[in-house]
């Protein structure tokens, strides 16, 4: 990190499941480099998701935001989708084909 770089953490999923949480290390570099390490959830900027939507729609019709799916074919494969989740298997959004129009 820089000094006085910026931390910003919102969810836990990876430690949802494991028997013991894995902790934080060399907490000394937050006090040295005087970083700030902040914690926020949805519903502290609620109030600015349409206007976050509309620039971000906007952004992705028009290319220069873009984002990445990972997707499997087939309900069966549903469930290992799902677990492959907790273990970072997926890379982007997940989804699961069901059927194909």
């Amino acid at each position: 990190m820089r000094v006085h770089g910026r931390i910003s953490a919102c969810g836990m999923i990876s430690q949802y499941n494991l028997e013991k949480p894995e902790g934080v290390r060399n907490l000394i570099f937050i006090i040295t480099k005087r970083i700030r390490f902040e914690g926020f959830i949805l519903f502290d900027h609620i109030d600015k998701y349409a206007e976050f939507f509309e620039f971000t729609v906007a952004h992705i019709k028009d290319g220069t935001i873009t984002y990445v799916e990972d997707v499997v074919e087939g309900l069966e494969k549903a469930p290992s989708a799902l677990v492959g989740l907790f273990f970072g298997r997926n890379v982007g959004k997940q989804l699961v084909v069901v059927a194909k129009e």
